[in-house]
């Protein structure tokens, strides 16, 4: 069974950055962030962060460079496990439905999705 990596708001916003950067100091992430933060809870968030098993950190002189130690498509694939099991009762079918039924789904989208169907089921 694939482990679940799950993450809060804040600190998907903060892998965002090292997924998207490959690694970064806590100037660096806190730098990047939308929401001003403080410099100590950029730095909090880092080393929850990796006592979860989910970054690393190597000294770069006086600071640690933070680095993902999960790639993104696993997070993507345990939060998605982790929302059909509890948003939708573990249906993948229930999920399928409700991206389907979206307002916004354009037709480019909603033939992509039925071409992935298509070469799933053959």
């Amino acid at each position: 069974m694939k482990r679940e990596v799950i993450f809060t708001e804040r600190e998907l916003d903060v892998m965002d950055i090292l997924w998207e950067r490959g690694s970064g100091t806590v100037g660096e992430v806190r730098d990047r962030l939308q929401d001003e933060l403080a410099y100590t809870t950029v730095l909090t968030v880092l080393r929850t962060l990796e006592e979860k098993g989910y970054v690393g950190h190597e000294s770069e002189g006086r600071a640690y460079r933070y680095y993902p130690l999960v790639e993104r498509v696993e997070a993507q694939e345990s939060h998605v496990r982790r929302l059909v099991r509890k948003l939708f009762s573990g249906s993948r079918e229930l999920l399928m439905t409700r991206l389907v039924s979206d307002q916004d789904l354009s037709s480019e989208e909603a033939e992509r999705l039925r071409q992935l169907l298509e070469e799933r089921v053959s």
